[in-house]
């Protein structure tokens, strides 16, 4: 009878531990499961990657393409085409909103198990950091835009799936896998022929110089591109510790806003600012339609905001710029209906690799979700 209360201790210790230890694996599957893809896997979860991942496409693709029309029928301000990338989230701003009313009826238990919120200083370091790294990336794009056709720089525009690997070893923890390599040098190839081809009897006949420019600036900026989304994905993780709906609004916001500044800044200190009057009075296709361009662009790069934020939300950073690389082919094709830009071997070839290295990736993400899946079981 005496050893009675010892076992009942030794029990209830016994128990204790259980329970800690579950505790702490529902804390570590609800802090992995945010860069994961979910595991309900209804009918609801694949309509919303289906609307997401049209979102990214289309407002991808028709910004680039209007961008190149910007520039085919008039524009040459690089200032202004890149201020147009990321001066349209205003139009977030009611989601942002309806987004904030859900997550406060839906998460009022779960916010209460979260660590501190970072200090007022920290998020305006954090996004105005990002916001200058967009900023540079938007006016590198830009200047490609210019100087190259839309095929070529649609398709040198897949290296930043490679940067995105690469970085993401660094900063994300991300292995390289025989997959993941087999990506990565592909995808490198596919951008290196490309600047063995000057598509001068395309849309953009510019000189071999500027053609080397448009290069080196579109793989500088897929390289920055790649950087900002993996130290995003390293700012969810270390500061930020959450990746809510509103949460990654509130990214995409602040950090557009300091970029749109910054850009905004430059137009100014460039001086472009005093030809934009002449600039659309000599727009081929009229005021309205110089406007209603412009206007289409920042739409059309906001949709593609939307596009990403839900990919980010419903599977991962990583998950969204490789649905982004499957646009490739469909840029080419619209380039070649409506601009015209030839549809060479050597791009045949670059498109054909690209679109392999895309698959190798999207193939290493199966492996990895179908382990993860094995593991819960």
């Amino acid at each position: 009878m005496g050893e009675a209360p010892e076992i009942q201790l030794q029990i209830l210790a016994e128990d204790n531990k259980l329970d800690e230890n579950a505790a702490e694996r529902q804390t570590n599957g609800s802090m992995s499961q945010s860069t994961t893809i979910p595991r309900q896997r209804t009918y609801k979860w694949w309509l919303l990657m289906t609307v997401y991942t049209f979102f990214l496409l289309t407002g991808q693709s028709v910004a680039t393409l209007l961008g190149r029309l910007y520039y085919d029928k008039g524009g040459n301000s690089k200032w202004l085409a890149t201020l147009v990338q990321v001066a349209g989230f205003p139009i977030l701003i009611p989601l942002y909103y309806l987004s904030s009313y859900k997550s406060s009826n839906h998460n009022t238990t779960t916010s209460n198990r979260t660590t501190n919120p970072p200090s007022v200083l920290v998020l305006s370091a954090l996004y105005s950091g990002l916001g200058v790294v967009l900023a540079a990336a938007c006016l590198l794009y830009s200047v490609g835009l210019l100087y190259l056709p839309v095929s070529t720089y649609s398709l040198i525009c897949a290296s930043q799936l490679a940067f995105n690997a690469f970085f993401s070893f660094f900063l994300n923890s991300q292995k390289f896998t025989p997959f993941i390599i087999n990506s990565l040098v592909l995808l490198t190839i596919s951008s290196a022929l490309l600047i063995f081809q000057n598509d001068s009897s395309g849309s953009t006949q510019v000189s071999r110089g500027k053609y080397v420019i448009g290069f080196v600036c579109t793989v500088a900026a897929s390289a920055g591109y790649g950087l900002m989304l993996s130290l995003t994905q390293l700012c969810f993780q270390k500061i930020l510790r959450k990746e809510t709906f509103k949460v990654v609004l509130d990214m995409i916001i602040y950090q557009s806003l300091a970029a749109t500044l910054i850009i905004l800044a430059g137009l100014f200190a460039s001086g472009e600012w005093e030809g934009l009057g002449k600039e659309m009075e000599g727009f081929k296709l009229g005021k309205s339609s110089y406007v209603n361009v412009l206007v289409w662009i920042a739409v059309g790069w906001q949709v593609f905001s939307i596009g990403a934020v839900g990919l980010i939300l419903e599977a991962s950073s990583l998950f969204s710029n490789v649905i982004s690389t499957l646009g490739l082919p469909v840029v080419p094709v619209f380039a070649m209906v409506f601009f015209h830009d030839p549809m060479s071997g050597v791009k045949v070839i670059s498109m054909v690799l690209a679109i392999w290295g895309f698959v190798s990736y999207v193939y290493q993400h199966y492996l990895d979700d179908r382990k993860s899946e094995t593991g819960k079981v």
